[in-house]
C-alpha cells in the first residue's frame, strides 16, 4: 500500500474512503451516521480520508461506485448490506470487484446456527447467506451480532465489509480495521485521543481562547486538537497523539490537557466519556448528599439523564414534573402568581426536597414556546437548586433554538449550574 509523508511528523498515511450501503440512506429514512463517525476515527488516527459516498442496493452500482472510490484511495470501508435478506448484497458486489467466487464458511455458519439455537429460535435458510466470504478475504469475527466483517485485498489495496449496526461497526473498526490500517501504512506507533468535554462557551470562542495552544501544536506537529460540537452534550475539545507506546503517548496527552484544561477551567467539566450528568452524580455521591428534581418546561428530561446514568438510585431520590401551574402551587408549594420566574424555581427546589426527602433540590420553570408565558419570552429557562439548610439560588438563562432544542439545553444548563454550585460548596 502506498504512503505519503505525514504533514504532522507521523508516519507514512494512508488514504481509506467510506462507501455507505442501503437505499434507505438515500431515501433520508435513516440518517448515515457511521460514514461520520468513521470520519472522525480515521482523522484522530492520522489518516486520509477525502470521499465519503451512499449508494443504493444494486450491485451494479455498489460495484461501480467501489472501483470508482478505488482508483484514487488505498483503503475503502463499506458499512452495510451484511444482513440475511435479499437486498444484503454487499458480500456478492465485494466478490465481483474482487474477481472470485463467494463460498460458504462452515465455521461461521456453525456460529450462527449456534446463536439461534441458544435463544430457541429457528434459523432462516437466509442467514447463512451470512457465512458466504469471497475468496482470499478474512473474516473479522461478529463478537455482537450474526453478520461478521470481511477485510479483501484487491491487488495492493483493501476493501474492509462491517455491518451497519452502529455498535457492531465501531467494535470491529477499533479491534480489527484501525489495526489492519496501521499495519498496512507502515505506522507502529501507539495512538490514542483525549477529550475534554466543556459547556458555557461557544466553538469560536473556545477556538479563540485556544488559539496560542492550537499555534504551537500546528508547530510541533504532535498531538494534534480539533473541536467538535456535540449539541446538549456540549462542544468537545479532542486531543489526539501519537507515541512509540501506550505510556509514552498517555504522558503526551496528560501534559497537552492539563494546558488546555489551565486555559478554560471554568468549562471544562470531566474528560473522555464523561457526562454533565455521571459529574454532578459523582459529586453528590462524594459530598454524602441526595438530589430531587422538580421540572417544569422539560418535563422530566432532567431526571431521566440522570437515571439513565449507572449507579443513579444511591443519589437521585426522586422527581417532580410540576407541567400544570396549579401542580406548582398545591405539591411543591410555589406562591399563586406567575411561575416563570426565579422566586418560582426556588420555591420549586425546595419543594421538591420536602417531596421526596432529599438534601440537594434541583428546579426547572421555564417557555419552550411557542409563544409568550407570564410575559417571558421563548427560551427563557430559571434554575433553582436547593442546597442543605433550606437555602436556594437561583438564575435566569436564555436559550436558542426550536422548542426540542430549548429543552435539551435546558437539561444540560441546569446541571451545569448545580455542578458549579456543588463545586463551591
Amino acid at each position: 500500500m502506498r504512503g505519503k509523508p505525514s504533514l504532522h511528523g507521523g508516519g507514512p498515511l494512508v488514504r481509506c474512503d467510506v462507501v455507505a450501503i442501503g437505499t434507505e440512506l438515500l431515501l433520508g429514512q435513516i440518517v448515515d451516521t457511521n460514514s461520520s463517525w468513521l470520519g472522525e476515527q480515521l482523522a484522530a488516527a492520522g489518516m486520509d480520508s477525502c470521499l465519503q459516498v451512499k449508494v443504493g442496493d444494486n450491485q451494479a452500482r455498489i460495484v461501480a461506485a467501489l472501483r470508482s472510490v478505488l482508483r484514487d484511495a488505498d483503503a475503502v470501508i463499506i458499512c452495510g448490506g451484511l444482513g440475511p435478506t435479499h437486498d444484503d448484497i454487499t458480500r456478492e458486489a465485494i466478490a465481483e470487484v474482487m474477481g472470485v467466487e463467494l463460498v460458504l464458511d462452515e465455521v461461521i455458519a456453525d456460529r450462527i446456527a449456534h446463536m439461534f439455537a441458544s435463544r430457541n429460535r429457528k434459523m432462516s435458510e437466509n442467514n447463512l447467506r451470512q457465512a458466504m466470504v469471497p475468496v482470499g478475504a478474512q473474516v473479522i469475527e461478529q463478537k455482537r451480532g450474526t453478520a461478521p466483517g470481511l477485510i479483501c485485498p484487491v491487488g495492493d489495496k483493501v476493501l474492509y465489509a462491517v455491518p451497519g449496526v452502529p455498535y457492531e461497526l465501531h467494535e470491529m473498526y477499533e479491534r480489527a480495521i484501525l489495526p489492519d490500517l496501521l499495519a498496512r501504512s507502515g505506522e507502529q506507533r501507539k495512538i490514542a485521543s483525549r477529550v475534554l468535554r466543556t459547556w458555557g462557551e461557544s466553538e469560536s470562542g473556545l477556538n479563540e481562547r485556544l488559539q496560542p495552544i492550537i499555534d504551537e501544536l500546528d508547530k510541533v506537529g504532535n498531538p494534534t486538537l480539533a473541536f467538535l460540537a456535540s449539541g446538549w452534550e456540549g462542544i468537545k475539545v479532542r486531543l489526539t497523539g501519537r507515541g512509540a507506546d501506550t505510556a509514552e503517548v498517555t504522558a503526551l496527552l496528560d501534559v497537552w490537557a492539563k494546558r488546555v484544561a489551565a486555559e478554560i477551567p471554568e468549562v471544562v467539566f470531566g474528560y473522555d466519556t464523561d457526562t454533565m450528568e455521571s459529574v454532578v452524580l459523582d459529586l453528590l455521591r462524594q459530598r454524602g448528599l441526595t438530589i430531587g428534581v422538580a421540572e417544569s418546561v422539560t418535563g422530566g428530561l432532567v431526571a431521566g439523564r440522570l437515571t439513565a446514568t449507572a449507579g443513579a438510585s444511591d443519589v437521585m431520590r426522586g422527581g417532580v414534573v410540576a407541567y400544570a401551574s396549579e401542580v406548582k402551587f398545591d405539591l411543591l408549594g410555589v406562591p399563586r402568581g406567575p411561575v416563570i420566574s426565579e422566586e418560582a424555581s426556588r420555591a420549586m427546589a425546595l419543594g421538591v426536597c420536602r417531596t421526596v426527602g432529599s438534601a440537594v433540590g434541583l428546579a426547572l420553570t421555564g417557555v419552550a414556546g411557542p409563544g409568550e408565558q407570564d410575559g417571558a419570552k421563548v427560551g427563557t429557562l430559571c434554575i433553582a437548586v436547593a442546597m442543605p439548610g433550606g437555602v436556594a439560588s437561583s438564575t435566569t438563562v436564555m436559550l436558542p433554538g426550536d422548542r426540542k432544542t430549548m429543552r435539551e439545553l435546558a437539561v444540560i444548563s441546569a446541571l451545569n449550574y448545580l455542578r458549579q454550585l456543588l463545586l463551591r460548596s
